[in-house]
């Protein structure tokens, strides 16, 4: 028998979780399907220095975790799984993951990004075996290790400097001469003696995919075409991110790069469903921003809630509707208190 419920989160970030809290004070009873990434990319960084409340920053993990608690304690439930399917064309919507069906009256999206890869057939065969996405997950394994990183953002930088506390040596591959991370990054990267680096140059190659693991890197420089070949023990890609939207093709409008298109906020093109977090921000990406959005969509979904109650409609079988979303009547000011 299908779960029903009023208000489902998709995604168990920074975004989905604190949908979750502000939902769950509502009384709305949310279920969060987590994903099999449960915290979301929070998960995988190290220290958060820039989330309002802790001064002495906090790791990724632990922020992650008190959140969840945090959603738990006001009655939050949820499902470990992913969601496999939806069916947006008519309330209540239908989600299945690979052992439940859930109807819900409203939809919150917040499934985040995933990291991006250079696309090398090397990369992809070696991965875990010395190639990885996330330093934190797997620098402990590199100890006395000579490894590259590939990028030139705030993550590349701070993946680089977390590495230096195994790595003998750790050289970030650029292709361009200024880096696109921000100043205080950069600043912090160059002090730390242990980060070398390879400016207007690409990884063009990882070896040795015939012995199972990573034993050198082949790196052009974009200016001379000089193709160099280094010895090296592992190679971190942080290149980017890009939206998880692939369940939601089709049953949304995405913009070119693959992000949910809203409007005032959060609103999709269907009433009742919502988009927060980076599967719609492509310019700011942060915990704090995700974190907004998903006050955002789970204030919106109350009052979307409300309005039907007090109208009789809450809960009728409807067709989805294109647009009807997008507006509201002003919200009173004590509905926006904490």
């Amino acid at each position: 028998m299908p779960i029903r419920k009023k208000v489902t989160i998709l995604g168990s970030g920074a975004a989905g979780l604190t949908a979750a809290i502000y939902a769950a004070r509502a009384n709305l009873e949310p279920l969060v399907i987590q994903g099999l990434q449960t915290g979301g990319q929070l998960t995988i960084t190290t220290d958060v220095e820039n989330f309002p409340g802790f001064p002495n920053g906090i790791q990724g993990p632990e922020l992650m975790e008190q959140m969840i608690a945090q959603a738990e304690r006001f009655g939050t439930q949820y499902i470990y799984d992913n969601a496999e399917s939806i069916d947006l064309s008519k309330r209540p919507f239908t989600i299945k993951t690979s052992s439940e069906e859930i109807l819900t009256d409203v939809l919150i999206i917040c499934t985040g990004a995933s990291a991006k890869l250079l696309g090398l057939e090397a990369e992809s065969k070696l991965m875990g075996h010395g190639v990885s996405a996330c330093a934190t997950c797997d620098g402990f394994f590199f100890k006395e290790k000579k490894v590259f990183v590939v990028g030139g953002g705030d993550t590349a930088l701070e993946e680089a400097m977390f590495l230096t506390r195994f790595a003998t040596s750790v050289t970030v591959i650029h292709r361009r001469e200024a880096f696109r991370a921000s100043a205080i990054m950069v600043e912090r990267a160059k002090r730390n003696t242990k980060v070398e680096y390879l400016l207007n140059s690409v990884l063009e190659d990882i070896t040795d995919v015939s012995k199972g693991e990573v034993t050198g890197v082949k790196v052009r420089n974009i200016k001379t075409n000089e193709v160099q070949e280094l010895p090296a023990d592992g190679v971190f890609i942080a290149i980017g991110h890009q939206p998880n939207t692939d369940l939601f093709k089709g049953h949304l409008p995405l913009d070119e790069n693959g992000y949910i298109k809203v409007t005032n906020g959060v609103h999709t093109n269907i009433k009742g469903v919502f988009a927060a977090g980076d599967v719609m921000d492509s310019v700011y990406r942060q915990a704090v921003t995700a974190a907004g959005t998903g006050c955002q969509a789970a204030l919106e979904a109350q009052w979307l809630l409300e309005k039907e109650e007090a109208e009789g409609e809450m809960g009728k079988p409807e067709e989805a509707k294109a647009g009807a979303g997008a507006v509201r009547e002003p919200a009173k000011a004590d509905s926006l208190r904490s």
